[in-house]
C-alpha cells in the first residue's frame, strides 16, 4: 500500500475533530489526497452501526458493544480505508482499534486477549502509520466538553471512573507501542497542539518522499 494510515485517539474534549481538519488542510495543500473518516462509521453499514452502538436507549451487553464496533471496523476498512490506502490517498481517522481497547477493555473490563482475538479476524492485520494520542487529564476534557453544548452519547455520559480507565488504557497502549502511538500534550492551545502533530506527520512524509 502507498498511501499512509493515521488515526486519531484520546478521550472527551481531546480535540481530535480540530486537529483532524488542520492536518486535513495541510496535507491537501502538499498535494496530498486525504481521506476524513472516523469510528465507529466511515461507510452507510458502519454509520448504521454507530447510531446503535453511541444513542441506542436499548443497554447493550459489554460483549455486544465491543462486536458491533469491530463489524463496523470490518466494513470500514474493506469499503474506505483499504481501497484508500492502495489507491495512495493518505487517511486521517478519528479513532480505531486503540479506541477498542481503552473503552471496551479499560473502560467495560472486557480482557485484552479477547478484544485480540476479534481484531485478528477484524482488521486482518490492517494498523495505522501512525497514532496521534491527544491526551488530558479527565476532568479537563469533560470541562471543554461540557462547554462545547452539544449532545452527549453513551460514552460520554459515563461517570468518571470509568473515564479515568480509558484513560489509562490509552497510557498504557502508548507505553506499550511508543514508535507508533506518539502522545500529544492536548491541554496546550490548538496552534501548538498542532504544531505537535505536524512535526511527527513530517517525518512520514519526509519517508515518503525520500
Amino acid at each position: 500500500m502507498t498511501g499512509k494510515f493515521i488515526s486519531f485517539e484520546g478521550g472527551d474534549g481531546a480535540g481530535k475533530s480540530t486537529q483532524l481538519t488542520l492536518l486535513s488542510g495541510d496535507l491537501e495543500a502538499l498535494g496530498r489526497r486525504v481521506i476524513l473518516t472516523r469510528e465507529p462509521g466511515g461507510t452507510r453499514l458502519s454509520e448504521q452501526i454507530r447510531s446503535w452502538v453511541l444513542h441506542e436507549s436499548d443497554a447493550l451487553c459489554k460483549q455486544a458493544e465491543l462486536l458491533l464496533i469491530f463489524a463496523a471496523r470490518a466494513q470500514h476498512i474493506s469499503e474506505v480505508i483499504r481501497p484508500a490506502l492502495l489507491r495512495g490517498d493518505w487517511v486521517l481517522c478519528d479513532r480505531f482499534t486503540d479506541a477498542s481497547y481503552a473503552y471496551q477493555g479499560g473502560g467495560r473490563g472486557i480482557p485484552v486477549g479477547f478484544i485480540q482475538q476479534i481484531e485478528a479476524v477484524s482488521t486482518e492485520g490492517m494498523r495505522p502509520d501512525l497514532t496521534l494520542l491527544l491526551d488530558l487529564p479527565v476532568i479537563q476534557g469533560i470541562e471543554r466538553s461540557v462547554g462545547r453544548g452539544q449532545g452527549s452519547d453513551r460514552f460520554e455520559e459515563q461517570d468518571l471512573e470509568f473515564k479515568q480507565r480509558v484513560r489509562q488504557a490509552y497510557l498504557g497502549r502508548q507505553s506499550d507501542e511508543p514508535d507508533r502511538i506518539r502522545m500529544i500534550d492536548a491541554t496546550k492551545s490548538v496552534e501548538s497542539v498542532h504544531t505537535q502533530i505536524w512535526d511527527l506527520v513530517s517525518n512520514l512524509i519526509d519517508r515518503e518522499d525520500g
